[in-house]
């Protein structure tokens, strides 16, 4: 499978090589540096006025180096390319341009790492960023198309494989980022307070510990897109396989459990550790869900669908809606599910939005609701001519949960993507799909568990896809999902940034407020 953690492997090895063809080098922290007259620094940055400035005050009036190795992430505008060759020219043995101005997050997921992204293009008062907002990201993404493309030809050097580019915006599909998702990493990420994808828990005798959620975490990356109840049944499951290698005695796994068998078991500590970590994270999880979410989620799956758990289609939302209203949930639950019930419904009235802000007591947080309107969602029923929705995939045989009945939209998208199928109204600038393609759609369980499945998609071609304004955890889900169904096809997507329910509320909230507000409001939060 490709993974663009590829990439970066990619440019170490370039910035190693050119390094090592001389006798001393150093990489360096930017911070505040003594000088270190005998060795030679690497500059790897982004080509900006105040990376330039930092690099040319390493080498004026004095120099802190013998030389300098300098890598720009892209292209380096003549201003301050010229600007850096003024002042550091004779200091300078290498200066190259890497192209990777993108941040890998997951073997299939990258990001922009701009978040801010969201405010410049969506905010009507910050229309003077929003063309300038665009055009880095779309800088951005071609470096990203231009990273796959080298390694393609690396690792197919036999022929050329094609690549194909979707871009879509955040108000494509407002349901996702709102719904409560029951698999794990979605669901870990909207009810756990979960910062630079570190996990902080307590251990049983009170001390604090942390754990980082990411590729080097190999359970994390097995159980991650799995619904909970999975997860909370496999990881018990695995304790006890450990447990019965030792001849532990049998029992109901707890956290204080896992706490003496590691005493116990030193040689099985390691594995132990990141179990336990897991089995807190998914008990975490599950009290959210008991105390709130399970009532919620019935709700908002009917809202979402259109349909109840019989498939019989949901006439009267109202009636669905009003269970929730009545029921003493927080309030950012409760403007989620009065989201999900104007997005069902393609709007409501001017009337019907008034009392349902009234009920839920925002009457001076209507901006949660109404600020949607600037995504080119319809809050209004008459605010947008956009008022069609496309068509789903029935998905009924495949539904497994009856609280996940939903499915991201940018699901279909990728499989009628790899399929051919793509309206050509929806996508009037779509290129021609790849022949290596073929239209290939699911395969059978024999095929998928090949031994040169993964060879194949390793070589095979690429759907890219791109959501300006944000992806959730659900849609980078999907991508892994259709890349397991298919035989020839990866499927890679990427945004300005990774979002929660609750990040994107706050973020629609401030699109109506001035730039001096949303720094006020963006300063009370740091404090």
């Amino acid at each position: 499978m490709l993974s663009c953690y590829l990439f970066l492997t990619g440019i170490k090895d370039t910035i190693i090589t050119d390094c090592r063809k001389s006798e001393v080098w150093k990489v360096r922290p930017s911070l505040i540096r003594e000088p270190v007259l005998e060795m030679k620094a690497i500059y790897f940055m982004t080509p900006t006025a105040k990376c330039v400035e930092a690099l040319i005050a390493d080498f004026k009036p004095k120099p802190k180096y013998k030389a300098a190795y300098v890598y720009f992430t892209d292209y380096c505008p003549d201003e301050l390319f010229n600007n850096m060759k003024l002042y550091c020219a004779k200091y300078i043995r290498v200066c190259k341009e890497i192209n990777i101005s993108f941040m890998p997050q997951e073997a299939q997921v990258f990001t922009c790492d701009n978040p801010e992204a969201f405010q410049s293009i969506y905010s009507p008062h910050c229309q003077d960023k929003k063309k300038k907002t665009l055009e880095t990201l779309a800088d951005q993404l071609v470096t990203l198309c231009d990273s796959v493309s080298k390694l393609i030809t690396h690792l197919c050097p036999q022929g050329k494989t094609q690549a194909q580019l979707l871009i879509v915006e955040r108000g494509f599909d407002p349901v996702s980022p709102i719904l409560h998702e029951l698999t794990y990493q979605a669901m870990a990420y909207d009810l756990i307070d979960i910062q630079s994808d570190t996990y902080k828990y307590k251990s049983k005798d009170g001390a604090e510990k942390q754990a980082l959620l990411n590729e080097d975490d190999m359970l994390w990356v097995k159980l991650r897109h799995k619904h909970i109840a999975e997860v909370s049944e496999q990881i018990p499951k695995m304790v006890k396989e450990i447990s019965a290698n030792k001849k532990q005695p049998d029992g109901k796994i707890t956290i204080s459990n896992l706490a003496q068998m590691m005493k116990k078991m030193p040689s099985f500590r390691k594995q132990l550790t990141e179990k336990t970590v897991h089995l807190q994270l998914a008990e975490d999880c599950m009290k959210h869900f008991s105390n709130n979410v399970e009532k919620l989620c019935k709700a908002e799956q009917d809202l979402a669908v259109g349909l109840d758990v019989d498939g019989q289609k949901v006439k009267d939302p109202m009636r669905t809606l009003l269970p929730v209203l009545l029921h003493p949930y927080s309030t950012h639950d409760k403007i989620r599910a009065v989201l999900l019930y104007i997005f069902s419904l393609n709007g409501t009235t001017d009337e019907n939005l008034s009392k349902l802000i009234q009920h839920v007591k925002i009457e001076d947080q209507r901006e949660f609701i109404l600020n949607w309107k600037e995504l080119g969602v319809p809050i209004i029923t008459s605010s947008s001519i956009f008022n069609r929705k496309p068509p789903r995939r029935d998905r009924s045989q495949e539904e497994k949960y009856n609280l996940s009945r939903w499915t991201p939209v940018i699901k279909d998208v990728m499989e009628d993507a790899v399929e051919n199928k793509l309206d050509t109204r929806e996508w009037p600038h779509q290129s021609e799909c790849p022949a290596a393609w073929n239209g290939s759609g699911a395969v059978s369980a024999r095929q998928k568990h090949k031994a040169s499945a993964q060879d194949e998609r390793r070589t095979g071609s690429r759907l890219i896809i791109f959501v300006i304004g944000g992806i959730t955890y659900s849609e980078m889900r999907s991508a892994y999902e259709v890349t397991q169904a298919v035989k020839s096809c990866e499927v890679i997507i990427g945004s300005s940034h990774i979002l929660t329910p609750t990040s994107l509320l706050d973020d629609i909230k401030v699109l109506s407020k001035g730039p001096m507000e949303v720094f006020t409001i963006d300063e009370r939060s740091n404090a």
